[in-house]
């Protein structure tokens, strides 16, 4: 069994930082006033709008990241942690983790996209954590919902989804632990001591920007190193912004459709439950998910994802 953190009370402290990309105060603005509004009093991290230019614009330097997940997850004091946003830069603090203050007092960590790889080291500790809408207001926005959902998981309230049907998806009814988030991140997970354990799990995956071939190369290195032989569903969020130029105008609106596609026909052979289309990912409507959660998953006329813990 995976170990759940305790459901935060009102004043209690949620820690913002940056793991991976830089940002600007003005995009955290909106996101650090709804803490305050919910309950919770936010505290920046040291280096949160930290820049720092090395090929990309990350928040800080490898030393400065570090410094600041590893007091947020081990200050007594904070109760969650959230991600400003993603980007790129998670890989350069697995091997610096240090949880021994986390692991007598866990808490959520909170994000999606890039740190998806902080949420497979923990689940590998035995925690779990939310895959969910960061503080950044994104490009394409955030809907009040996703938010909420996500204080109603830190409050300790059950989740269950309920959902319309796909032509896509898969019929079947599966119970398994939830893994997964942004499939490049699992792919690049693949074959290092940080990947995600896939035996009997439920395989979530979402992405963004990636060309269909790319797409296909890591939908191929999952199917090379047997994850499609051990989980028993699949469940596909957002592909958000996916192909080229040239790719887009020769699949029109569809083209995201295109990328679901690609992934039915790659798993076609195999007879788990898949659905797919679920609002997670890089999205408007970013709805959180638990991972590490034991899930009860029923694909028919309807989908249904009912979190258990």
């Amino acid at each position: 069994m995976k170990i759940f953190p305790k459901p935060l009370k009102k004043h209690d402290k949620i820690a913002i930082i940056s793991p991976a990309g830089s940002v600007e105060p003005s995009q955290l603005e909106k996101g650090i006033q709804m803490i305050k509004s919910k309950g919770f009093e936010p505290v920046l991290g040291e280096n949160l709008y930290t820049k720092f230019s090395n090929g990309y614009s990350y928040a800080g330097t490898e030393e400065q990241r570090i410094k600041d997940i590893n007091w947020a997850l081990n200050d007594p004091e904070i109760s969650a942690v959230w991600a400003s946003r993603g980007g790129y830069g998670c890989q350069h603090l697995l091997e610096h983790l240090n949880l021994k203050g986390f692991g007598k007092d866990p808490k959520w960590y909170i994000g999606y996209s890039d740190n998806t790889v902080i949420q497979s080291y923990l689940l590998k500790k035995g925690f779990a954590s939310i895959h969910g809408q960061t503080i950044k207001t994104s490009s394409f926005g955030v809907t009040d919902e996703s938010y909420d959902l996500t204080f109603n998981i830190l409050k300790g309230k059950a989740l269950k989804y309920t959902l319309k049907a796909s032509q896509l998806n898969r019929d079947g009814n599966v119970d398994g632990e939830l893994v997964g988030g942004n499939l490049a991140l699992v792919y690049a997970l693949l074959g290092t001591k940080y990947s995600f354990d896939f035996k009997d799990k439920i395989l979530f995956i979402e992405d963004i920007g990636e060309n269909f071939y790319a797409l296909d190369r890591m939908i191929m290195s999952l199917e090379l190193a047997g994850v499609f032989s051990k989980i028993k569903g699949l469940i596909i969020g957002g592909m958000t912004n996916m192909g080229d130029e040239k790719e887009n105008k020769q699949y029109g609106e569809s083209f995201d459709g295109f990328a679901y596609q690609l992934i039915s026909d790659r798993i076609s052979k195999y007879d788990f439950p898949a659905v797919f289309g679920f609002p997670n990912g890089h999205i408007h409507n970013n709805i959180p998910l638990i991972i590490g959660s034991e899930v009860a998953l029923k694909v028919g006329k309807n989908v249904s994802l009912t979190f258990s813990h």
